[in-house]
Order: structure tokens, then sequence, then C-alpha cells
């Protein structure tokens, strides 16, 4: 069977034939999908909402509600987890055959790590918008400052020029 290297294009390449002279011809775009879509065979959401533990069956180790102490929970999961890593690394000595309860746990405590710091990430993608903004405002003030500094040493030469032009 043979194929083409470049296929053609898809048919609706039509509508687009008379653009050039009049923009307004070309159908107008579809509507953003709100709610549920499916793609590829998975269903997917436009709503970013991040699932709690319990939806996801799993047990929750820090304190609900909306005034989490991030930074002393992450803390106090992290220590937990090395203590938990400590106790498998002494029931994989003492007692090989009883391991995959502190798997289990260590586990856990990984998910509710992750799902911490999931939570975490709307602010993380705020901040990072402000600093580039920030950033961005400060490249312009200096790229503006440049020009006014070129602009009164260009007015200096003409000055200068003139100067030179009219003492001769």
């Amino acid at each position: 069977m043979a194929t083409a290297t470049y296929p053609p294009p898809p048919p609706f390449y039509r509508l687009y034939k008379d653009y050039l002279q009049n923009p307004k011809s070309a159908p107008e775009p579809p509507p953003p999908i709100e709610g549920t879509y499916v793609c590829f065979g998975v269903n997917y959401t436009t709503d970013d909402v991040l699932p709690s533990l319990e939806d996801q069956g799993v047990r929750q180790l820090y304190p609900k509600g909306p005034n989490i102490d991030f930074k002393k929970e992450l803390r106090s999961l992290n220590r937990e987890l090395q203590l938990h890593i400590l106790e498998l690394a002494d029931v994989l000595v003492e007692r090989p055959s009883q391991y995959a309860r502190q798997v289990e746990e260590i586990s856990l405590i990984f998910k509710n790590l992750h799902h911490l710091l999931n939570s975490l990430r709307p602010h993380q993608a705020r901040a990072t918008l402000i600093h580039i903004l920030e950033l961005q405002i400060q490249r312009r003030k200096e790229a503006l400052e440049d020009i006014k500094r070129r602009r009164e040493e260009a007015r200096r030469l003409l000055k200068e020029s003139l100067g030179t032009l009219d003492g001769q």
C-alpha cells in the first residue's frame, strides 16, 4: 500500500479561500469546551479541581480545612517519612517477610505529601506569573531609561555639531 509523505489538507480549507479579500468570510472558531469531554477514549474535564484524598480512597494524615500551615505539615510528613524509611530498613533486616505494611505506610505518606504539594500549585503559578510580570516591568523601565539617555546624548551631539557649524 502506497502512502503519501504529505497527505492532502483537510477539506475545510476551502472555507478560507476568500479570507484575504474578506476576512469576515471565514467561519467563527468553535466555542470553548465546557464540562467534560472525551479525547482518545479518556474522559477529561475543564474544571481544574484537585480531588480530595478521601475521593481517591486515601487516608489524610494532615488536618482538614482551609487554614492549613503547609510548611509545618510538609515538615511533619517529611520527618514521618524519614522515620518510616528507617523502620523499613529495620524490618528488612529483622523480619523481611513483614515489609509490606511499612511500604504501604510509606506510600500513604508520599500520597499525602504529593496532595499537599499539588494543593500549592495554584499559589505557585500566581507567584511565578507575578514575578515574570515584575521582571517585564523592570526591563521596560530600564529600556525606557536607556532610550531617554540616548536621546539626551543625541541632543547634546546635535547642539555641539550646530555650535561647530555656526562657529565656522
